[in-house]
């Protein structure tokens, strides 16, 4: 197992092996923890109620994770620190409030959240056993039925989560955890407003891929909020060709099912609309069937990136790979396909009792309503980029812009160097103008940057100005429909914006960047946009 600054995970206790991962990656046996006021010490009683037994790891973001017992009910908790409280601790105590909302076999309970000011912390269910990424790190590869067995337990968290219309924002094999007895859990949520719900289901194809093969597939790309060093990024990458994209785990590893390699592929591709998280743990929970059960092979597994008519690909390659429809639509086209399949060999009209038919399970509900499909969710083409800048005479700033809708996270376009995070005190800050071409429904806004630390706005407005000092001022001034809220010195290096009307149509929107990073060096700030997409229909 990874080493940690505490005990190791492999102590044995009356409850066997234990591990609380967090959110997936244990500090360096090289960097021993600070001790400052407020540190935890064995033995402590928090709250008089939480009694901390053992110092198991420190979670990507510092928090510091111990084993603790609960003296009132006596049943033993793991209790997640960070110190100090007050605002630093804002975000994790209200992802617990929130994940504590929500009760699922396959969510981690959260019983408390506490801040007091010179630390935080909250108490959650103590799970006996080891997350995915450690299960995979010593066992190797799942076999692609328990593999389908774990994404459908993370799919149908997150359906539980999402119907209550929150974001988890951190799915991955950190906190993907296998208890002893078989359970699958998902554990420490993060709402902090940079995720979406498509996004979580696109990790639950991580989660598969990674399952499937031992790599994770987004790599050293800055998705799901990751940084150098920590958990998700230091996952083995993926295989990759002379471009950069990933090989299909049927490419990695022989014994794939072509169909479960279909599924994960197309979780992956950003040029596929993914299903929602019910219907995508709907059709895991129809494949999460035992080894020995065949009762689906005559009909075959559902495919999901055929045209219609044409046979699906052997997949020699993950380039180009198009569908027509959504996977979200194809998915529930074949299911409702699958369900009026079985009910005609069900029986006749006359009521008798059919011979027993074996029927896929699903937890997507039966409906006989009309109702139109809703328009397929895809990235948007973005017509015109540009930098606006309306407080500079210079211009000198304004190169680069159409790399940031290249495709390519390699580069972008970045600021000058600032002695100000605010830019200094005549410059209200800079943007990324973007043309849709035409009014679209708008899903979400995502913007990759270069660095974390950065705040951020957009806005939407309803013309168009010339590319001059002149323009940009009467642009900014025009620009005043927020979408969402605006994002304050973000941890991440993904902002997501998702606060569009749906009864609207947009064409113009804004990046506003209001506040920059400090450089790594120290010798002032700035920021560099590597990627703007826009999601709709």
């Amino acid at each position: 197992m990874p080493s940690s600054t505490g005990p190791s995970i492999d102590t044995i206790t009356e409850g066997g092996r234990v591990t609380q991962v967090g959110e997936g990656q244990e500090a360096e046996e090289s960097a021993p923890p600070v001790m400052t006021f407020g540190a935890p010490t064995a033995g402590e009683v928090l709250a008089e109620r939480y009694e901390l037994v053992e110092h198991i790891n420190n979670d990507s973001a510092g928090r510091l994770v111990w084993r603790g017992v609960d003296v009132v009910l006596r049943r033993p908790v793991a209790v997640v620190l960070r110190y100090p409280g007050g605002d630093s601790a804002t975000e994790m105590l209200q992802a617990a409030v929130a994940a504590s909302r929500v009760i699922h076999p396959n969510l981690v309970g959260v019983y408390d959240a506490i801040d007091e000011a010179d630390r935080a912390y909250v108490v959650r269910e103590w799970v006996d056993g080891q997350s995915l990424r450690e299960l995979v790190a010593e066992d190797g590869p799942l076999d692609p039925a328990r593999a389908t067995a774990i994404g459908n337990a993370v799919a149908s968290a997150l359906a539980a989560v999402h119907a209550t219309g929150m974001v988890h924002g951190n799915v991955h094999p950190g906190t993907a955890m296998i208890s002893d007895d078989g359970r699958v859990v998902l554990a420490d949520a993060r709402t902090d407003g940079a995720d979406s719900q498509e996004n979580d289901v696109r990790a639950v194809g991580g989660v598969l891929y990674f399952a499937l093969t031992g790599h994770w597939p987004h790599g050293e790309a800055p998705l799901h909020g990751a940084t150098a060093g920590h958990g998700r990024a230091a996952l083995p990458d993926a295989v990759r060709d002379a471009s950069g994209a990933i090989a299909a785990p049927r490419q990695v590893r022989a014994g794939v099912p072509a169909y479960l390699d279909d599924l994960t592929m197309d979780l992956l591709d950003p040029e596929i609309a993914p299903p929602s998280s019910d219907v995508l743990a709907a059709e895991l929970s129809r494949l999460d069937i035992p080894a020995d059960e065949h009762f689906l092979e005559q009909a075959g597994p559902l495919r999901f990136t055929a045209d219609t008519g044409d046979e699906p690909s052997p997949l020699a390659s993950t380039g180009g790979r198009k569908v027509t429809l959504g996977i979200a639509g194809l998915l529930a086209v074949a299911l409702v396909g699958l369900l009026i399949g079985i009910s005609a060999l069900g029986g006749d009209d006359k009521g008798e009792n059919p011979e027993p038919v074996a029927r896929p399970s699903s937890s997507a509900p039966a409906s006989n309503d009309a109702t139109p499909a809703a328009p397929a969710v895809r990235q948007l083409h973005v017509e015109d980029v540009r930098i606006i800048d309306p407080d500079s005479r210079s211009r000198d700033e304004l190169g680069d812009a159409e790399k940031v809708i290249d495709g390519s996270f390699d580069e972008g376009w970045e600021t000058d160097t600032y002695t100000k995070a605010n830019f200094g005190n005549f410059k209200r800050g800079m943007g990324v103008w973007i043309d849709l071409g035409s009014p679209h429904t708008v899903k979400s806004l995502q913007a990759v940057l270069s660095a974390p630390g950065a705040s951020a706005r957009l806005v939407a407005g309803s013309a168009e100005f010339p590319s001059t000092s002149s323009g940009d001022k009467q642009l900014f001034t025009a620009y005043k429909t927020a979408i969402g809220q605006p994002i304050e010195e973000h941890d991440g290096v993904k902002m997501t914006f998702d606060g569009f009307d749906p009864e609207q149509k947009y064409q113009y929107l804004l990046f506003w960047i209001t506040e920059l990073p400090k450089k790594d060096d120290g010798s002032g700030y700035k920021i560099g946009v590597q990627e703007i997409t826009v999601q709709g229909s």
